[in-house]
């Protein structure tokens, strides 16, 4: 039973607009690795997708834009030995990764100045430093 993802609160995608594809996996399997389609592609049309409020599909695309082949996303997951399992865990790796790239960018860094006590430290520890190698010169008289 394929359900709708919750990605956030404004993005749910409906169980329709995601395309499953199977496949035989590599890796153990026992005596059914042979027979069994195990291997699952995820697929989300990110670029065409009606799903997807019109001022966060830029900002997807732009993030995605790595991942994403003719603006279709695709998940692949053949870790666990059974299909639902990788199903599963396709469905969470495409909802981890739609999170990730509809999240608000991060504030604009605010530049700072060093305050007036650090700049003291900095210079007494540099005369300190300073001090202790010019200590250290060899003396000679010949």
């Amino acid at each position: 039973m394929v359900t709708d993802l919750a990605v956030t609160r404004r993005l749910v995608i409906p169980a329709g607009e995601l395309h499953e594809r199977f496949s035989r996996s590599s890796g153990p399997g026992g005596q059914g690795v042979n027979t069994t389609d195990s291997r699952v592609e995820l697929s989300f049309d990110v670029a065409r997708s009606p799903s997807i409020p019109d001022d966060l599909r830029p900002r997807l695309l732009a993030r995605l834009a790595n991942r994403l082949s003719d603006g279709v996303l695709t998940i692949a997951a053949s870790e666990h030995r059974a299909q639902l399992a990788n199903r599963e865990a396709a469905r969470l790796r495409l909802v981890s990764a739609l999170r990730d790239a509809a999240a608000p960018p991060p504030p604009k860094r605010r530049p700072t100045k060093p305050s007036r006590g650090s700049k003291e430290r900095r210079l007494a520890q540099k005369k300190r430093r300073s001090d202790v190698k010019r200590g250290r010169r060899g003396r000679f008289d010949d």
